[in-house]
C-alpha cells in the first residue's frame, strides 16, 4: 500500500528487504493501545514525530538511535530516536506533516540526508504526560544510508546504530524501574541504557514483529533520580 501526500511524505511499503516485511505488515494493523499505556488526550498536546529508521549495518539488520546532550533541561542523556516537534513547515500532520517533520528532525539532529530513507509506515500515536507531547513513531528503512554524526554538539551527544540481535538478546534485556515507581522495558546496548518511550516503542516492535526473544523481566535496573 502507498500513501502519498507529497512533498517528500510518500508511505510505502514496496520494495523493503524481507527481514523488515513483519514490521510493515504489524504496522497496518497495531492498535495505540497495545503500543503503551499512555494515550493522547483528547484535545491538547504538542504534535510531535520521531524516525524509528532501520537499516543493512555490518552486524545485521540495525536501528539509528542518538544520545541527548547531558545539558538539555529534559531528558538529558538519554538515548532515543531522531525527532521533535511539528513545525509550520511540515503542513498538516493529517496531510504528511508529521512524516516531514520526522524526516526533518532526523537531519537536522543526525546530517542524514532523507532522500535515501523510505517510509514504510506510521504508527499510533503516543503520548508523553511529562513533556505533553503527541508522538508519532513514522517507520523508516534506510534504503541509500549516509553518514552520520552530532549536528548540534548542545543538543546531541552522539549518533550510533544498534543491531536489532542485540536488542533481541536477553543479555541486554531488562525492567527499568524509575523513581516513581514506574516500570518499562529497558535495553543495555552500545554503552547506553534505552529506557523510556524509546525503549517502550522498541520492545513493542520486537514483539509484534515476531523478533522478541524470551528474557528474565524480574532483572531490574534502576534509574538514577535525575532521570
Amino acid at each position: 500500500m502507498t500513501s502519498t501526500y507529497g512533498r517528500g511524505a510518500t508511505v510505502t511499503a514496496e520494495g523493503l528487504p524481507g527481514w523488515l516485511e513483519p514490521v510493515a505488515r504489524a504496522s497496518e494493523t497495531i492498535e495505540p493501545h497495545q503500543l503503551s499505556r499512555f494515550l493522547p488526550p483528547e484535545t491538547g498536546g504538542r504534535q510531535s514525530a520521531v524516525l524509528v529508521l532501520f537499516g543493512d549495518g555490518p552486524k545485521g539488520p540495525e536501528l539509528l538511535l542518538l544520545e541527548r546532550a547531558g545539558t538539555l533541561r529534559s531528558h538529558a542523556g538519554q538515548p532515543s530516536f531522531p525527532g521533535g516537534a511539528l513545525d509550520p513547515e511540515d503542513g498538516d500532520p493529517a496531510s504528511g506533516g508529521l512524516v516531514r517533520a520526522a524526516l526533518r528532525e532526523a537531519e537536522e539532529e543526525t546530517g542524514l540526508d532523507p532522500s535515501g530513507v523510505q517510509i514504510f509506515g506510521v504508527l499510533p500515536q503516543l503520548y508523553i504526560p511529562v513533556s505533553g507531547f503527541v508522538v508519532t513513531p513514522v517507520l523508516g528503512w534506510w534504503r541509500e544510508p549516509t553518514p552520520v554524526k552530532p549536528v548540534d554538539k548542545a543538543e546531541t551527544a552522539r549518533v550510533f546504530t544498534v543491531p536489532v540481535a542485540h536488542l533481541t538478546d536477553a543479555e541486554n534485556r531488562a525492567t527499568a524501574i524509575h523513581p516513581s515507581g514506574h516500570t518499562g522495558p529497558a535495553f543495555l546496548v552500545e554503552d547506553a541504557l534505552v529506557w523510556g518511550f524509546t525503549a517502550g516503542v522498541i520492545d513493542r516492535i520486537l514483539h509484534y514483529a515476531g523478533w522478541e526473544r524470551p528474557w528474565d523481566r524480574e532483572r531490574q535496573v534502576p534509574l538514577d533520580w535525575r532521570s
